[in-house]
């Protein structure tokens, strides 16, 4: 036996996880231009440089690959939350809190498009729609956490209504965020923070 058998098996499995992320990495583009009913899978091959066989050892159909593009961004949103999120920033003037929370978010979503469509599209499945809620909780916990350092006056109640409005609020700009131009998007930024600002001033104060 050489000492090349060995490594078979993990070179094998290094292959398919690199085609894996090249057919999901296709699969984010294609969802982003087509939305998840125009998309195919001949296409999401296409882009991906593979033919739909390869895919289909990989996925059984459209919806296994955007479950396993869904759970990637969920991955990668958890960390984009935990910068965002961090308890230190209840500790900053409010401007500067509102920045050090907002850049994140607004960067994650900008950087993939696909997982705005995917989660706003309403041709998905309600089981695909709500892959988000446990990174969504975590979120809404680490805010509670950042309101009750900020203001421990605020009740429990008190705090998870003001975080769940927060984030509302945010999401209802996001289609703003998400289709502005980039010398646009810094005007956009602002006036999302400002909003955002006019609402929690008073609850949490400015220093």
């Amino acid at each position: 036996m050489t000492d090349d058998t060995p490594k078979t098996p993990r070179k094998r499995q290094a292959r398919g996880e690199k085609r894996i992320a090249e057919l999901l990495d296709a699969a984010a583009e294609v969802f982003a231009e087509e939305g998840f009913k125009g998309a195919s899978t001949n296409a999401i091959a296409a882009r991906a440089g593979a033919s739909p066989g390869t895919l289909y050892q990989f996925f059984r159909n459209k919806e296994a690959i955007a479950e396993a593009l869904v759970a990637r961004y969920v991955e990668r949103l958890r960390e984009a939350h935990g910068e965002a999120f961090d308890i230190e920033v209840s500790k900053l003037p409010l401007d500067e809190m509102l920045d050090r929370m907002l850049d994140p978010l607004i960067a994650f979503d900008r950087a993939n498009p696909g997982f705005y469509v995917l989660l706003s599209d309403p041709h998905v499945s309600p089981e695909l729609a709500g892959a988000k809620r446990p990174a969504q909780k975590l979120m809404l916990e680490r805010i509670d956490r950042i309101l009750e350092a900020r203001a421990p006056g605020l009740t429990a109640e008190e705090r998870g209504l003001t975080a769940e409005m927060a984030v509302h609020l945010f999401r209802g700009v996001l289609p703003m965020i998400m289709a502005a131009e980039e010398d646009e998007l810094p005007r956009v930024s602002a006036e999302t923070k400002r909003a955002l600002r006019a609402y929690i001033a008073p609850i949490i104060g400015e220093d």
